[in-house]
This record gives C-alpha cells, sequence and structure tokens, in this order.
C-alpha cells in the first residue's frame, strides 16, 4: 500500500466512502455570523464554532476538511478516527478581475500542510469551461504546481471544482441551470488529465436540483430523463473518485440528490459536505451562545450527519482502496 493510500483509507470510512465534513469556510461563514449580529465576527468567533463542530460532529465523520487561517484549532479537538483535509487556497477571489484567478495561502505549502498533521491537500478552484484560454492557463498551471507537490509530499490531493459562466452572474439562474451541466462535467473531463495529478474530484452535482422536473419550485429546465442523463455523463467524464459538495442546499435536498444520482447510475465515492449539515447552527451560536449551539449540534446537527450517512451507504461507490 503507498502512502497515498494509506492517507485515502484514513479519510474513508469502513465501506471504502468518503462521508467528510466540510467547515473551512472562511469569508462565507463570517457573513453568516454577522446575519445574526451588530457587530462583526471576530477570529475567535470563528474558530470557536468551527471547533464546536469539530468536537461535536466529527465522531460521525469519516472526515472533516479545515482551514489553516481559522481551523488549526479545531483539528485538536476532533475525533481521533476521523482524517483531516487542510484547504491550500486563500478565500475568496479579486472581484475588480476578470477569471476569479485563485491565490494560495502566501505561508503554506503541502509539505507544511503535511508536517500540520493533514491527510490531504484540497484546493478550490473556479472554472468556467469556456473562459479564454489565457485565463484557463493560469488556473491549469496552478493546479500542475499543486499535484506536483501533492506528489512530492505522497500526500493525497483533492481539486474542488465551482463552475460559473463569466457572463452570468446569478448561479441561481434558469439560464445558468441550462448550462451547468457543461461546465461541471467538461471541468471533470479537464482536470481528470494526468497532468494535473488530481486524486479525488470534489465537485457540484451536474444539475439544479431545483430546475429538474418534479423537484422544481416552478419553472423547469431539465425533463427528468435529461437530469438522469447529465448524472450518467458525469460519471462517464472522469476516471478518478469523485465525492459531492453540497453547495449550501438543505440536507433533506442534499439527500434527494443522491438518491436522484444514484438512480441515474452514478458512480460518486462519497460527500464532503458543509453547510447542509451546520448551518442552522449559525443562528443559535450568534444569538444564544456557544452552549445552546453545542446542545444544537448534539441533537439536529447529529442527526443530519447520520441521516446522509444512512443516504450514503445506499447510494455511494467504495473506492477502490
Amino acid at each position: 500500500m503507498t502512502d497515498k493510500q494509506k492517507y485515502m483509507k484514513q479519510l474513508s470510512d469502513e465501506n471504502h466512502l468518503i462521508s467528510a465534513l466540510a467547515i473551512d469556510q472562511r469569508g462565507a461563514l463570517k457573513k453568516m455570523i454577522n446575519n445574526y449580529q451588530d457587530e462583526p465576527a471576530t477570529a475567535k468567533q470563528i474558530e470557536s464554532f468551527k471547533e464546536l463542530v469539530s468536537t461535536e460532529l466529527t465522531s460521525y465523520t469519516s472526515a472533516i476538511l479545515l482551514d489553516p487561517e481559522y481551523g488549526l484549532p479545531a483539528t485538536k479537538v476532533k475525533d481521533h478516527h476521523a482524517g483531516e483535509l487542510l484547504a491550500y487556497e486563500q478565500t475568496g477571489y479579486d472581484t475588480s478581475a476578470p477569471g476569479r484567478l485563485p491565490d494560495l495561502l502566501p505561508t503554506w505549502s503541502v509539505k507544511r500542510i503535511k508536517e500540520q498533521g493533514a491527510d490531504a491537500c484540497k484546493f478550490l478552484l473556479y472554472y468556467d469551461a469556456d473562459e479564454s484560454e489565457e485565463i484557463n492557463n493560469q488556473k491549469h498551471v496552478i493546479v500542475e504546481r499543486i499535484g506536483a507537490e501533492c506528489k512530492a509530499e505522497e500526500i493525497p490531493f483533492f481539486l474542488e471544482l465551482v463552475t460559473y459562466d463569466a457572463f452570468i452572474s446569478d448561479n441561481s439562474t434558469k439560464e445558468f441551470a441550462l448550462k451547468k451541466p457543461h461546465k461541471v462535467n467538461e471541468a471533470m473531463k479537464e482536470f481528470s488529465k494526468t497532468r494535473y495529478g488530481v486524486d479525488v474530484l470534489k465537485v457540484e452535482v451536474p444539475v439544479n436540483m431545483t430546475y429538474v422536473e418534479g423537484y422544481a419550485r416552478a419553472d423547469i429546465a431539465y425533463t427528468k430523463k435529461e437530469a438522469l442523463g447529465y448524472f450518467k455523463e458525469q460519471t462517464q467524464s472522469t476516471n478518478l473518485p469523485f465525492i459531492f459538495l453540497s453547495a449550501g442546499v438543505t440536507a433533506e435536498m442534499f439527500q434527494k440528490t443522491l438518491r436522484f444520482a444514484k438512480q441515474a447510475g452514478s458512480m460518486f465515492n462519497g460527500v464532503l459536505c458543509g453547510r447542509a449539515t451546520w448551518a442552522d447552527g449559525v443562528k443559535i451560536f450568534a444569538t444564544k451562545g456557544e452552549e445552546a449551539a453545542r446542545k444544537w449540534m448534539q441533537t439536529q446537527g447529529r442527526r443530519n450527519i447520520e441521516e446522509l450517512n444512512i443516504v450514503l451507504q445506499e447510494t455511494a461507490t467504495p473506492m477502490g482502496i
């Protein structure tokens, strides 16, 4: 067994599925807390919330994804059975320049991520397969560099792909929903190439489920048959293990989505799920304090994960580790 395989085993459950919890949000988590209080969220508050999630919920997950900026205290209180991923990217992107170009954390490297005790490096890339070659080449080079670093350190590389369209500002629209299957599946094809050294793709589902026939709130962008076909195409677009991100949908909708993916014949290997698990705890944390939030994590937060784990065992495909 190679070093990478040993790390992958640490990150997955006994059935070789990844049931991981994401709490590497930084700017997004700050905004969530700010919604419920007058004063801006402090670094200590953000650290404390991450510690709370790690303490109370990692007993029920195969791994946790954290960030080096606010998440290091949380790495020390996670369940010892849970694996650890650390994010390598700076949060957000420069909105004044085109291309949503990423930046690496300036005082971190894959070597340092490994030395910190992480079992994998995670990097988030915003990607539009139809953007200019000049912009996308810059992104390809960054991913190649990280892949080379991970290969040198013999640690798994999880690449998180979040798609967009350079000419559509709102991803929740029907206009973007119609383009999403192409955007998601083309991005997966590109970064499955061996030159990038990616071990696991963390990806969106290829459709916006709120526009799928039978799931739609009102307008329909895809028939059920079309949507099932896009999930099937997604599996065919990569030879790498791939896991789904929850993209901020509710726990209930995420579970329905995984069942739909299974129905389509998707061969996804697990989830790295964040807000669908813990988002409702943020309001309680900000308005009622840490102990009230802890009780929420021990009850509803735990229930969200355990229900998701049941769905995962029924729908996901084990990795060949």
